[in-house]
């Protein structure tokens, strides 16, 4: 296994908003985390005129450009008098908002979007917006959740699925620094699937237990080495759920990191997300930050 991590590229904040209470959340979050971070703020509103104009009046245009810069004004105005050294800029943009989002992130950006929903349970559920940059994202995406009224853990949680997600580890550890916190790494592995994998011999179940503990053991110790002074906590567990696993040990973290395949869409269409990813992105109780991958690098599971 190499030891080297790949040092992560933590360049420009960058969150979208829409008028929605959880966006406002979500840009105060960023905030935060840019000034962790010691990196500007871009704020961005994606009006999707363009794609709306054949439908819409020069007048409506208009309006929507106005109330648009107007809810950019009242945002940075916000962060800037909760955080009055951290360097804001805003963007209205007439593409739509995932579009606009990629492109404001670039190449190294972090996006940071919020989550939204209708009441009731559905309020536990992402945005369609959220889940579609998610999805097609080339940059880290952290989807801001359950930060209304709840004190810090100072724990950061890691989902480590085996010995190549040594690049979320490293993200994970850097932003356990960031946030002056320990480092939780856990891996969760699939009762039902292993032992299906081995034709139902459950007496192998065990020894299939030790092979999990070794690679998270892996990534471990190269974590320990490359950053000596953080407190490096791990855990494997076996479940029938592994998104439920990690959903209740979100309850008790700051941050979720994890990694997400990107599989190709059916037909050419965008990417999808695999199924513990999407659980996790709809369900996770603190914070999660979507770390990039395809199902070429990293195999086919989610």
């Amino acid at each position: 296994m190499d030891s080297t991590f790949r040092t992560p590229d933590t360049s420009s904040v960058v969150v979208g908003v829409d008028g929605s209470q959880s966006a406002r959340v979500a840009a105060l979050w960023a905030a935060k985390e840019a000034v962790r971070r010691d990196r500007p703020l871009h704020i961005v509103y994606g009006a999707d005129t363009d794609g709306r104009a054949l439908y819409l009046s020069a007048e409506t245009i208009e309006r929507v450009r106005v109330n648009g810069r107007a809810l950019l004004d009242d945002t940075a105005r916000a962060v800037s008098a909760e955080y009055p050294g951290l360097s804001v800029t805003t963007e209205f943009s007439r593409s739509g908002a995932v579009d606009s989002l990629h492109r404001a992130g670039g190449l190294h950006g972090t996006v940071v979007v919020g989550n939204r929903g209708l009441g009731g349970f559905n309020a536990l559920m992402l945005g369609s917006v959220g889940l579609e940059v998610a999805a097609a994202a080339m940059t880290p995406v952290i989807v801001v959740r359950g930060v209304d009224g709840t004190e810090e853990t100072g724990t950061v949680l890691a989902a480590i699925r085996d010995e190549h997600d040594l690049l979320i580890a490293g993200y994970a550890a850097r932003e356990a620094e960031l946030h002056k916190a320990s480092l939780r790494l856990l891996h969760v592995w699939n009762v039902l699937q292993s032992v299906g994998e081995v034709v139902g011999m459950l007496d192998d179940v065990e020894a299939i237990a030790g092979g999990h503990a070794e690679t998270l053991l892996a990534v471990t110790d190269v974590v320990r080495d490359e950053f000596p002074d953080l407190e490096v906590l791990a855990d494997a567990e076996k479940s029938v759920s592994v998104a439920g696993v990690l959903v209740e040990a979100s309850r008790h973290a700051d941050l979720l990191v994890m990694g997400g395949r990107r599989a190709p869409g059916p037909l050419g269409l965008a990417p999808n997300l695999g199924r513990a990813t999407h659980s996790l992105l709809h369900h996770a109780r603190c914070p999660a930050l979507l770390i990039p991958r395809t199902s070429s690098d990293f195999g086919s599971r989610s």
